[in-house]
């Protein structure tokens, strides 16, 4: 197994490391006939670009995206979709010292460990640079999915402080550039990370993610569940250590009256739920309720602190990382995640037509036999 793809009927492969020469990805299983060209993909990609910000790491890519397959005319044609995005800014010198040391808190020393090879540039294939290519299958995904399924992210949390839910404004989210709904939050978390990238420090974050408008039926019991596939692939994402659907944790603390979530029938005949606890998957399947999922991002193990590590040769030694590197990797996160959540959506709705071509697709069904 290579290990570099995900998806079933849309599989995305991604090839490519931090500081070579380029980074790429093949979509294979793209419908025929969808709108599609770079101008459609370039403005996801920058909302994820390293440099845009202050608050994220200052290497410069402009990450130009390049389709060199399965579109014609502007519409994709059924054929593998290609990507490419070439590195302009890898600065290797900066990690000449840790050839011969392993960071802690990096996959440094279990690639070593498993593979008795790595590059030690920027993180190799471990970079977050990755995830760029994922961000691009998303807009591709997008296409399939339509513009009935909205797919939005927030950072809801910097370290211990969290945002107001009362205040939530998702325009908020586009007006700051920490992807915060909570005016007052983003106020207090850009004086925050400015003491943290001055320090030399950094620090984790929680992102939530929001799907509205996905049909009912996506997902299947067991093996399948929707809501199993969304949390492994927003665990895919690096520096990620934690995913919840719905309440997630915080179910745990309700009473089963409290954790419930009652339903209730309109009088177009159709079903409403009083609540959404389940984050929109009910024993692995949509409900066409709005899909919500929580992932925590660690601190980035990138710091000016000097930390204990080991080197090649077996000994003890100290090692403070070089280079540029983000005070708080959620932030560029938002992106990453709604990318993948679109991924494994239109993966999941286009498993959901082979397997039950007839099903209607409304985001909110009658009952089985009430029309």
């Amino acid at each position: 197994m290579s290990h570099n793809s995900f998806g079933h009927l849309f599989r995305v492969t991604t090839w490519g490391e931090s500081h070579g020469p380029a980074i790429g990805a093949v979509v294979d299983g793209c419908p025929p006939g969808l709108p599609l060209d770079e101008a459609w993909i370039q403005p996801f990609l920058d909302s994820r670009r390293p440099g845009s910000s202050k608050f994220v790491t200052q290497r410069q890519e402009p990450d130009q995206v390049r389709i060199l397959s399965g579109v014609f005319e502007g519409r994709t044609t059924g054929t593998p979709i290609a990507l490419m995005i070439e590195n302009q800014d890898q600065r290797s010198r900066d990690y000449g010292e840790i050839a011969r040391s392993f960071r802690p808190g990096h996959a440094d020393i279990a690639y070593a460990w498993k593979y008795g090879v790595r590059d030690y540039r920027g993180g190799g294939r471990a970079s977050a640079r990755e995830t760029a290519m994922r961000v691009a299958a998303g807009a591709i995904a997008r296409r399939i999915l339509g513009e009935g399924v909205v797919i939005r992210g927030a950072l809801v949390q910097i370290g211990a402080d969290r945002i107001d839910p009362a205040a939530w404004d998702w325009e908020e989210t586009r007006r700051n550039e920490l992807w915060c709904p909570d005016t007052a939050a983003a106020a207090r978390w850009a004086e925050q990370l400015a003491a943290v990238r001055k320090a030399g420090s950094s620090v984790g974050a929680i992102i939530e993610l929001r799907a509205e408008g996905v049909p009912v039926g996506l997902g299947a019991p067991i093996y399948g569940k929707l809501d199993a596939d969304i949390a492994g692939g927003l665990m895919s994402i690096n520096a990620v250590k934690g995913v919840e659907i719905g309440d997630g944790f915080a179910a745990a603390a309700l009473s089963g009256e409290a954790n419930a979530d009652e339903m209730r029938m309109r009088q177009d005949g159709r079903v409403e739920f009083l609540a959404n606890h389940a984050g929109g998957v009910l024993g692995g399947i949509s409900t066409g309720q709005p899909i919500v999922a929580r992932f925590a991002v660690k601190p980035t193990s990138s710091i000016l602190t000097p930390r204990q590590a080991v080197t090649l040769a077996g000994e003890d030694t100290e090692l403070r990382t070089k280079g540029r590197h983000d005070p708080c990797v959620g932030i560029r996160a938002v992106p990453v995640g709604e990318a993948m959540l679109a991924c494994i959506l239109a993966d999941h709705l286009l498993r959901h037509r082979a397997q039950c071509p007839t099903a209607a697709t409304a985001p909110m069904l009658p009952l089985p036999g009430e029309g």
